[in-house]
């Protein structure tokens, strides 16, 4: 199964491990990009990150990690959204800000299969390719 259940996202996160969730296409179809958001423990607290980056992929290349941001002028790491002193809190935040479903984080890493399934199925710009719509993300751009 690739989604977290919220106690396994909640305890990978108390072990120092980050979450994160594909939140599908963004921008114009001239110039497409993805956004994804990931919550990352550091020491005492847990940053949100919105990282959106150009849809640079194809159907062997997945890391979105590797692609460049979709503003040239942003930081490449992404935009830091928040930050919370528990993990909870955390996840209510990202959720909260970035339109994620709590039955969609996966572990760090399997971020980038969700993109492959998005790429194999055509870039579908309504939902996912196993039919969720696509959270809206207020000032994703």
């Amino acid at each position: 199964m690739r989604y977290l259940a919220e106690s396994f996202v909640l305890g990978a996160l108390r072990r120092g491990r980050p979450v994160e969730q594909f939140l599908g296409p963004c921008g114009p179809a001239e110039r497409p990009g993805v956004r994804r958001v990931e919550i990352r423990p550091t020491g005492a607290s847990y940053e949100i990150y919105l990282h959106t980056v150009e849809d640079a992929g194809h159907e062997s290349f997945f890391d979105l990690g590797e692609f460049p941001p979709f503003d040239p002028d942003a930081d490449e790491f992404g935009r830091l959204l928040g930050t919370a002193e528990d993990p909870l809190t955390a996840l209510n935040t990202a959720e909260r800000r970035t339109g994620a479903e709590r039955g969609r984080w996966v572990n760090e890493g399997v971020v980038q299969d969700e993109y492959g399934d998005f790429v194999r199925a055509g870039r579908p710009s309504g939902a996912s390719p196993d039919g969720h719509r696509w959270p809206g993300v207020p000032g994703a751009l």
